[in-house]
């Protein structure tokens, strides 16, 4: 309100005069604070009046003093900017209003608590019509909703609201189910791959999606991520035909076992060849899908989402999705004893009253790891530098630097009994003739600095490691690479490399992925080992045989400590009773379109 912008011209002018005080001052003293006629600060003064802001006491007569009474606190005045603010969905300008102010962190830890009231499911009645609105934050920032440019767990989540795949991944990962098309058929050699598409289904701008969508949006991929997540599967394709508007026929170069999992992936969702042509082939911030949700805006860190009436498997309960991307050092401690909103993502359950809300395990968990650079000429060319890595890093330590009963110690990317784990590990340690000084000692070189290179998410940990093996005179320099970037040739100056990967229903090909990218590091024996495993999944038609394959590539790297284990984190969601239809994506996150409130 821009009269309240003035009060708060009007009150900083006098800093000195507290509240209740009186000032004697001219009417055209107080004009020239503000930089109006004479007349306007008559009628300003008068609406702050009515406001109850402040009092105006008039004297007759041109020069005399009047007298004027400040009421309402400068503070109290920029809250409500603030507020009205976000009733404008301008939550980027509010905050930095208050960063701004005087006393910054008091004023936004009160509107922090004012703002998780905010957020969470509500209701709003306009003469018949009922509007169900589930507002929540994200302490994300939004870069991209392209699907072949998105790289953080929010975006994706976003994705998958806006977009559908041929064929999609049941929640265990266990069977591929038909989803854009209804059926699929591959050839004998299993290069040969043909989809059969749904008739009738729309994008948000109101086009069929038809044959030549699909033929379109793979090709895209090529073309925009050369480099991409899951880039080694569509680099396989050498060519697609539409026999008719709703056949698709795929042609892969050589065997894939992997390729028709990585269609369930929304890297493979399906654009609109038109918007995207039109748009420069990148839909960048403006995204059109076949998805539940439609973007019906994204302006000042405030995304929402629309039912799509037309969506193919019905409309969803809910009419609208609010996301508000919060700077991370903006995140609302939202716990039972302060607001909290009816979904939460990645709580963790001793910090909530068990009695009053449901709770799920997700089923996705990421694992951290390191690998090593063997290309690099320096120290960890040498197995006993490498084994001193090994035997330095200590679980336990960084377990209890990190807390929290979502966080346990890692020695595999598969789920162990902790008993297994303890075996394994004591049979490591039981091998363990040399301790570390030895070990260093017996690899006759000097081992200087090491550079540690990881994405700056993950700088706490990159942090942690340099403070452990520091204790065991190791000294570890970081390197921080944005996510964007982090498969470029900057990563090749480091020695280490601290790794993340998300294990959900798509494990096989994240890693996949992940020793695709191992590769373009590894030592060239180590290279000819990847490839040969690879190869080997690729043309693996039975999914337990595959998993044993990575389980054995996985032993041979940790046998001769190219691959370091940190510690896996499982996540939680907690949701309020009077939720329904709750279920969870691959990332964790609540499928909107299946929600609905009692």
């Amino acid at each position: 309100m821009k009269i309240r912008k003035h009060y708060l011209t009007l009150r900083r002018s006098f800093p000195h005069i507290h509240e209740e005080h009186p000032l004697e001052i001219t009417l055209e003293e107080l004009a020239l604070h503000l930089d109006c006629t004479h007349r306007n600060m008559v009628l300003l003064l008068k609406r702050m009046q009515q406001e109850q802001w402040l009092t105006w006491l008039p004297k007759k007569g041109r020069g005399n003093r009047s007298t004027l009474i400040f009421h309402a606190r400068k503070e109290d005045m920029l809250l409500e900017e603030a507020k009205e603010l976000v009733a404008k969905q301008d939550l980027h300008s509010a905050l930095e209003l208050l960063q701004a102010a005087e006393h910054a962190s008091s004023l936004r830890e009160q509107f922090q608590v004012w703002l998780s009231g905010q957020f969470g499911f509500r209701s709003e009645v306009q003469g018949q019509r009922r509007t169900d609105i589930l507002r929540f934050p994200l302490t994300q920032t939004i870069h991209a909703l392209d699907p072949a440019a998105i790289h953080y767990a929010g975006e994706s989540h976003l994705v998958n609201q806006l977009f559908d795949g041929l064929v999609r991944m049941d929640a265990k990962g266990d069977q591929i189910l038909p989803h854009l098309a209804h059926a699929w058929d591959v050839d004998d050699s299993r290069t040969l791959w043909t989809f059969y598409l749904r008739k009738g289904v729309q994008f948000h701008h109101g086009h069929e999606m038809l044959a030549s969508d699909v033929k379109y949006s793979l090709e895209r991929l090529g073309r925009l991520a050369p480099r991409g997540l899951y880039s080694w599967a569509y680099a396989d394709i050498i060519d697609i035909t539409t026999p008719n508007e709703t056949t698709v026929c795929i042609q892969l170069s050589e065997r894939n076992e992997l390729f028709l999992g990585f269609l369930t992936t929304n890297r493979a969702s399906i654009v609109p060849a038109d918007v995207c042509e039109a748009a420069g082939g990148l839909m960048d911030k403006s995204p059109i899908g076949t998805g539940p949700f439609r973007l019906t805006g994204h302006e000042q860190g405030i995304w929402i989402l629309e039912a799509f009436p037309a969506y193919f498997q019905g409309r969803g309960f809910l009419d609208r999705v609010e996301v508000w991307t919060l700077p991370e050092n903006e995140q609302t401690e939202l716990s039972a004893q302060r607001q909290p909103f009816q979904v939460m993502h990645n709580v963790r359950i001793s910090d909530m009253e068990a009695q009053r809300w449901q709770q799920v395990r997700q089923s996705g968990m990421t694992t951290k790891f390191m690998t090593v650079n063997e290309l690099k000429d320096g120290p960890l060319k040498n197995p006993f530098i490498r084994e001193a890595l090994h035997l330095a890093l200590d679980r336990p330590y960084l377990l209890e630097q990190l807390s929290g009963d979502v966080i346990e110690a890692a020695n595999s990317f598969f789920l162990q009994s902790q008993q297994d784990t303890d075996r394994s590990n004591q049979s490591v340690d039981a091998g363990q003739s040399m301790d570390i000084e030895q070990l260093l000692a017996a690899a006759g070189c000097q081992c200087d600095v090491l550079k540690l290179a990881t994405i700056p998410q993950y700088e706490q940990d990159a942090l942690l490691l340099q403070k452990m093996y520091a204790m065991s005179g190791i000294t570890l320099e970081i390197l921080l690479i944005p996510a964007e970037e982090f498969k470029g040739e900057l990563r090749m100056t480091a020695d280490l490399l601290l790794f993340a990967v998300m294990l959900d229903e798509h494990r096989e090909l994240r890693l996949y992925d992940m020793y695709k990218s191992m590769r373009q590091h590894a030592a060239p024996d180590v290279q000819t080992m990847l490839d040969d495993s690879l190869g080997q999944l690729r043309s693996e038609s039975d999914p337990k045989r595959r998993m044993a394959l990575l389980e054995q590539l996985e032993s041979q790297l940790k046998q001769r400590h190219s691959l370091l284990f940190l510690y896996r984190k499982h996540l939680k969601t907690a949701y309020h009773p009077s939720i329904r239809g709750i279920s969870l994506d691959s990332l964790g996150w609540v499928r909107f379109r299946d929600i609905w409130f009692t």
